[in-house]
């Protein structure tokens, strides 16, 4: 048996584009879905009843959301003082897997790579107090990985401003982190030459979406792919990623 997670960070709420973004999570039959930016509950219940969910959950102002094909065993939203956005637990009803919707702090500066940072270490503290076992890590984490390229050049002025403002250089550190917590990058893992960018449909230059798993059970990921069909660029910004696993 297998479990088809989608993460989609469907921007700023996703009102009137809700067919759009149901027309690409029902081409990829996931069997969960977080949601990013989902910050109204009527936009998620159309989104879910046309993408034939049978279950969701969503909290006004509030960024993650899921749907569900089969109902979950249990759910909880989980926000510690440091964190913007609550980090999503998810128990689903027919496998043993755990699943924890991410949404870190966005822009791109200094001071806010640390503010991750924190917000990275108080979900994996989470993680830890809630049990060992096989689970997932997936959402958009706002940050570039080790080794991935990032050029401020293509960012918005404003944002570039930003970078430059905190000393023209980012030390990237909370995808480090989790790897050194023994996590394994699903997506780079499988795919060690695809740079991976999830963002902006337009004209994607840098990834934010990431899916992890702890080391021990990294042999139970199926697939870990970027959905990039056309449809896509009218729904959101971001590229969804659709992450496979196995019963461990």
């Amino acid at each position: 048996m297998t479990l088809r997670i989608l993460s989609y960070n469907i921007r700023r709420g996703g009102a009137g584009r809700e067919q759009p973004l149901a027309a690409v999570i029902r081409s990829v039959t996931p069997d969960i879905v977080v949601l990013e930016e989902a910050t109204r509950p009527d936009v998620v219940e159309r989104i879910a009843r046309d993408a034939g969910m049978n279950q969701w959950s969503a909290r006004a102002g509030k960024s993650l959301a899921f749907m569900s094909r089969h109902p979950v065993a249990a759910f909880a939203a989980r926000q510690p003082a440091i964190s913007r956005h609550a980090f999503l637990e998810i128990e689903p009803s027919t496998t043993s897997w755990r699943v924890f919707g991410v949404h870190l702090s966005a822009v791109h500066a200094a001071w806010t790579e640390r503010r991750r940072l924190l917000e990275l270490r108080a979900l994996l503290r989470g993680v830890a107090a809630s049990g060992k076992g096989p689970h997932v890590l997936i959402g958009d984490f706002n940050t570039v990985a080790p080794g991935d390229i990032f050029d401020p050049r293509k960012l918005p002025r404003r944002l570039r401003a930003l970078v430059w403002l905190s000393g023209g250089h980012i030390r990237w550190r909370t995808i480090a982190t989790v790897l050194a917590a023994g996590y394994v990058d699903s997506f780079r893992q499988l795919h060690p030459d695809d740079v991976g960018y999830t963002l902006p449909t337009p004209d994607p230059h840098v990834r934010l979406d990431y899916a992890f798993v702890p080391g021990a059970f990294a042999q139970h990921v199926r697939s870990c792919e970027i959905v990039r069909t056309p449809d896509v660029a009218a729904a959101s910004d971001h590229f969804p990623l659709l992450l496979e696993i196995g019963e461990p």
